[in-house]
């Protein structure tokens, strides 16, 4: 089974964690993201009509070279392919079109066997004071509302599912302790331990059925082990939208 995300960082972070989580499940995947810092619809539009070799071709979360939007979707017999768009612009639902089906167009066109999926990306955290959170008025709540609503109208204009990440991320910061510990290290990437496992699971239960109760996975990060207690309840709470 082979992955591939038009993406950018969102992506980025829940690819960190999804091959371990899916070996561990039983599950043969391989995951490529391609990656531009805040790529939006409209910006992947361009790159495909460039052809240019713009992104960051990862491969299971590592970086390996250089390719185009092109090339990229020839490069392998892609099984899913995700797409979604740039977290500031996604609870604006004129920023998706044309753009997102032109991009579907083509890639149904190279890749017709590929069953293609929205990745609902996540609002920010409550405290972020960047410029992007500015027009939802920094606030968490009306973010999330407005990606979720512009999300959905997309996936259904498409007949496409949703990878509803967002929507889970959403839930779990109303759940002790995660009400209080973030899931975001820096206001709107995901924390590197507890966020992208989260997010990794709910690709792992949407895209492959997988349980993520079963999940005895702990991910590691820069000499910090994730807290056993914290994933149980983080696999407790999660149910794909």
């Amino acid at each position: 089974m082979k992955v591939l995300s038009i993406g950018n960082s969102f992506s980025q972070d829940a690819h960190r964690w999804l091959k371990d989580i899916c070996v561990n499940g039983g599950v043969d995947a391989d995951f490529y993201n391609l990656y531009i810092g805040g790529c939006s619809l409209e910006r992947h539009w361009a790159e495909f009509c460039s052809g240019e070799e713009s992104y960051d071709y990862e491969i299971n979360a590592e970086k390996t070279r250089k390719i185009s939007l092109k090339e990229a979707l020839s490069a392998e017999k892609w099984d899913i392919v995700t797409l979604q768009q740039a977290s500031y612009a996604s609870g604006r639902p004129e920023t998706y079109q044309p753009y997102l089906k032109d991009l579907v167009a083509e890639v149904k066109k190279v890749c017709p066997g590929a069953k293609l999926y929205m990745h609902q990306t996540w609002a920010y955290d409550a405290a972020f004071q960047g410029k992007t959170f500015e027009p939802y008025h920094f606030d968490q709540q009306e973010m999330f509302a407005r990606l979720a609503a512009a999300y959905q109208k997309a996936a259904e204009e498409l007949g496409v599912p949703l990878i509803s990440v967002g929507a889970a991320i959403q839930k779990l910061r109303s759940i002790p302790p995660f009400d209080t510990v973030s899931l975001n290290r820096d206001g709107f990437h995901l924390s590197h331990l507890y966020g992208r496992y989260l997010a990794g699971l709910v690709w792992y239960q949407t895209l492959f059925g997988g349980d993520p109760a079963q999940i005895t996975f702990i991910p590691e990060y820069d000499g910090e082990i994730a807290d056993p207690a914290l994933l149980k309840t983080i696999q407790k709470n999660i149910k794909a939208e």
